[in-house]
């Protein structure tokens, strides 16, 4: 079997920079065409494409230019540099015997794997069962290397087929965007301007329960809502009759008033307050006034307006603009009878969002993790746009489809009329994602941000409703667009080849790819099929007669979806729902349609053939499953590569153990050896996973990435064997591997972080301390892993409590000393003992912080001082870091002070 470059070498450093760098670049890139979640960086996966495809040099040198090479090639400024391109499909011809290799991703989601397939000059391949990403793929992969260039004759693309895609799909935006101003400008027009107003600052509000008092309460979070570079802008709530009104206060503005509260507002932690009596609305009544529809969009709160200066201004509302909006809900009921009649199907989604019991959600039911406007009656897909929102998407929806019609009666091909319509459809879900009541205003930056600032689906109580009409609307969707059909129009090669299709039965001869490069879903990470249809229902109406065969369900079908469904259920008895409720899909459910499709996989692929397998689910139980599907599936892991792939700040990681990378799995058809046993195996993995663990730790992979990673490493090990069995001869499972590769991180990591031999001689807690800080940092972490954890280092979370270990709900957090309570702190334990000393360095206790630290023997305890700076190293700019620095900087003159010698030899003693 030849051997890749990637089972050998591969420079991650290098990769792991442009790719997480790559998160930054907008302009061009298939992430800007339509959201979806989890997309892998075109740097990683047109590096890991690349090298798979290339013979491993024998020359080590040659092998060190060819890293050099791979990290040139990621950059995404040479994403387009034809001459280097050009030179790379060379190349990858020459290793493949002249001919394009023959590519597949199974689950090509957002497009990014198969796009740079295509851009290294692959026969390419890409498949999904969720439609909205079958039509982002046709609209990156099929639509613009079909009619944005002309092929020849041998499948490369080499003339430019003048612009005409581009141009087209600008004309007929333009066209929607005038006919839809024609019929509703009129809704936002300022009265003498000119569409000035870029959007409105909304609350949703609700009727104080004060019988004495009926005020209607706007519903804010927060009063103030510009704070950037020292501009502080706010509203002032002020009580006219039943109503509150605003002014705005602040820099520009009227004078703050003296003792107001700028972060305050009238709705907290899901208690709203009545500013005119101060009666509280507790959140379960709260909820019920939603339910009841005692609860409204109709408090603009403030306008924010776009003059041609630099910034935003802002102004009050006045009676034209409440007059302009609530004249929307008669104008929209009129339009949606007019168009139902039209178009047979009402303009307006009904449609339900679903439930974990795949019906319309009630009033105390259960509801999925990641979608909770249900809980407050927004149970149906209509209920995430006020009337004015719904009225602008209903109209630019019509004047899609009347689009389509006129290009038909201009005599268009058919077929290129809908790939015009199908690119406008995509605009019009941009818009969506931009002019829902689920929309915040980013007070840093001023700007309208989007639904899906992360996976889910989040309550608002106010909103920014986006102006259409303006640079920040129906241009915006055009302009995002536009720049990603010309850069995948410049691939320069023929399209890939899109099914709509289950991983779990593919449609291909066997052995007829030479490589299968995929992204599959992570066990219960995002619900796709869920939150896709809030894209789904509007490509539905815009375009699903032009894709009958895509459209045909009321929402995504979720049956075949590869996502753990069962854990994302809220408000439910989950052992009994995984027996009742059908539609639900358990850990064993996940993991069989894994193997399902990995068997598949193997199946298609060639006897020579490279399969590379992407992975980031941070859990235990996801990686569980991932590794008995390919244990299963037959296909061995050759080599495993971490590459970080997000950005630090992203929103998901803030407060929780999110990864940063993600696990790049290069499997083989290698016959498997029939039997291993485990007492042999556990030690070639050791010695393998301490080398790799090495490497990674120069590398700087750190953190949770580093548990998950060594994961990942191991699988070259024990994949190698069909069956592995102790010396009792009873089968090792994967739990129990998962256990031992643990302790082998933790002991890995301790003597690191401690730089030597000494994490044997510090207790179990303060070993669990330092590595909880190292891995995970202040982020909280779900119980079942956390527990893991603490099993590798001997500590059993459900009996170990002094006051360190938190339960919060399903998850677990590691108090650090500003957290905790002094006087709880008389103990042995040296973790204990060194919260207790930093907080009486803080308050200046200095004869008792020496008392304490003569007591406890550790005085001139240099193991001791390493234990505090480690832990510091750990959690770099935290105020633990600040505390425990600040006692660290006292250490020699408490060590010379020390009356007694080290009590290092004597520690085992602090602990019995």
């Amino acid at each position: 079997m030849k051997r890749r470059l990637i089972g050998e070498t591969f420079p991650v450093k290098k990769i792991s920079e442009e790719s997480a760098r790559e998160k930054s670049i907008r302009h061009g890139h298939i992430s800007t065409l339509h959201l979806w979640w989890a997309r892998r960086p075109l740097a990683s996966s047109r590096a890991t494409i690349y090298a798979s495809l290339i013979d491993l040099p024998q020359d080590v040198v040659k092998r060190g230019m060819k890293n050099d090479q791979i990290a040139e090639m990621s950059k995404w400024e040479n994403s387009l540099n034809h001459a280097m391109v050009a030179k790379i499909r060379q190349e990858i011809l020459d290793n493949n015997n002249g001919k394009r290799p023959r590519v597949l991703d199974p689950f090509g989601g957002g497009g990014a794997i198969p796009l740079e397939a295509l851009r290294l000059g692959c026969e390419t391949y890409s498949g999904d069962v969720n439609p909205v990403a079958i039509i982002i793929q046709k609209c990156i992969l099929e639509y613009p290397q079909r009619f944005g260039r002309s092929a020849s004759k041998d499948g490369i693309a080499q003339k430019d087929n003048n612009g005409k895609l581009l141009s087209d799909i600008k004309k007929w935006s333009d066209w929607v965007l005038e006919e839809a101003h024609k019929e509703i400008g009129k809704f936002y027009t300022e009265k003498g301007k000119d569409n000035t107003s870029v959007g409105y600052i909304t609350a949703r509000t609700v009727k104080c329960q004060n019988p004495k008092c009926g005020v209607e309460i706007p519903l804010v979070a927060k009063y103030q809502f510009v704070n950037n570079k020292g501009k502080k802008i706010a509203v002032h709530p002020h009580v006219k009759g039943k109503k509150i009104e605003f002014k705005i206060i602040g820099d520009g503005y009227e004078e703050i008033p003296k003792g107001f509260e700028l972060t305050k507002g009238t709705i907290s932690g899901g208690r709203a307050i009545c500013i005119a009596c101060n009666t509280v609305i507790d959140p379960n009544t709260l909820k019920s006034l939603f339910w009841k529809n005692e609860s409204y969009d109709k408090q603009i709160v403030a306008i924010v307006r776009k003059e041609g200066s630099p910034g935003k201004t802002y102004r009050p509302i006045n009676n034209d603009d409440m007059t302009r909006f609530t004249s929307t809900a008669k104008y929209m009921k009129i339009k949606r009878e007019t168009l139902f009649e039209k178009f047979i199907l009402d303009p307006i989604p009904d449609e339900i969002i679903p439930t974990p019991e795949n019906a319309e959600h009630v009033q105390g039911g259960s509801y999925w993790r990641d979608t909770k406007p249900p809980i407050y009656g927004m149970t149906k897909w209509r209920d995430l746009f006020n009337s004015r929102q719904m009225l602008a998407m209903i109209v630019f929806l019509e004047k899609i489809r009347m689009a389509h019609q006129q290009m038909l009666d201009e005599k268009y091909d058919k077929e290129y009329a809908k790939v015009i319509s199908t690119y406008l459809a995509i605009m019009l879900d941009r818009l969506a994602d931009k002019i829902s009541n689920l929309v915040v205003y980013n007070s840093k930056r001023e700007t309208i941000e989007h639904v899906f600032g992360r996976q889910a689906l989040q309550m608002t109580w106010d909103y920014v409703e986006l102006n259409p009409f303006t640079n920040n609307g129906w241009h915006n969707m055009q302009d995002w667009v536009l720049r990603v059909v010309e850069h995948c129009s410049n691939l320069q090669l023929s399209a890939a080849q899109i099914l709509h299709e289950s991983a779990t039965s593919l449609s291909y001869k066997d052995e007829y790819f030479d490589a299968i490069f995929t992204d599959p879903p992570y066990y219960d990470n995002i619900p796709y099929s869920t939150i896709s249809d809030f894209f789904y229902v509007w490509l539905k109406r815009s375009v699903g007669h032009l894709h009958p065969e895509l459209f045909a369900t009321p929402l995504t079908p979720k049956s075949e979806e590869a996502v753990a469904t069962l854990p994302l259920a809220c408000n439910i008895d989950k052992k009994i729902a995984a027996k009742t409720i059908h539609s639900l899909k358990t850990k064993e459910d996940y993991e069989l349609i894994l193997s399902k499709s990995f068997g598949e996989m193997y199946r298609v692929l060639k006897e020579e053939g490279v399969a590379v397998i992407v992975y980031a689910h941070k859990s235990t139980d996801g990686w569980e499953t991932l590794i008995n599907a390919i244990l299963e599936s037959g296909l061995v892991i050759t080599a495993a590569w971490p590459l970080h792939t997000e950005r630090k700040a992203r929103m998901v990681a803030q407060g929780t153990a999110a990864l940063s990378s993600s696990i790049y799995m290069v499997a083989r058809k290698i016959k498997k050896e029939e039997l291993g046993f485990y007492r042999d195996i556990k030690k070639e993995m050791s010695k393998h996973i301490n080398t790799k663990l090495k490497h990674m730790w120069d590398e700087g992979i750190s953190g949770a990435d580093f548990f998950i990673s060594a994961i990942g490493i191991s699988l070259e090990i024990f994949g190698k064997y069909d069956k592995i069995i102790d010396d009792a001869d009873k089968s090792i499972t994967t739990p129990h591997l998962l256990d031992d590769i643990r302790k082998m991180v933790t002991d890995f990591v301790i003597g690191r972080v401690l730089e030597g031999n000494i994490g044997n001689s510090i207790s179990h807690m303060t070993r669990f301390y330092i590595l909880w800080r190292q891995t995970y940092g202040h982020a909280k972490v779900p119980f079942d892993d956390a527990l893991k954890m603490a099993q590798s280092v001997g500590i059993d979370i459900d009996q170990y409590d002094k006051g360190l270990i938190h339960k919060d709900g399903s998850f677990i957090r590691i108090l650090g000393p500003s957290d905790r309570d002094i006087d709880r702190m008389d103990t042995t334990e040296w973790i204990d003992i060194l919260h207790k000393l930093v907080l009486l360095w803080k308050s200046n206790k200095r004869s008792q912080m020496q008392e304490d630290l003569k007591k406890a023997g550790l005085g001139a305890s240099e193991q001791f001082y390493k234990v505090a700076q480690a832990i510091s190293n750990s959690v770099p700019e935290t105020d633990e870091a600040k505390l425990l620095d600040g006692f660290l900087s006292a250490k020699n003159k408490i060590m010379s002070d020390a009356q007694i010698p080290t009590k290092d030899n004597a520690q085992t003693k602090l602990f019995d």
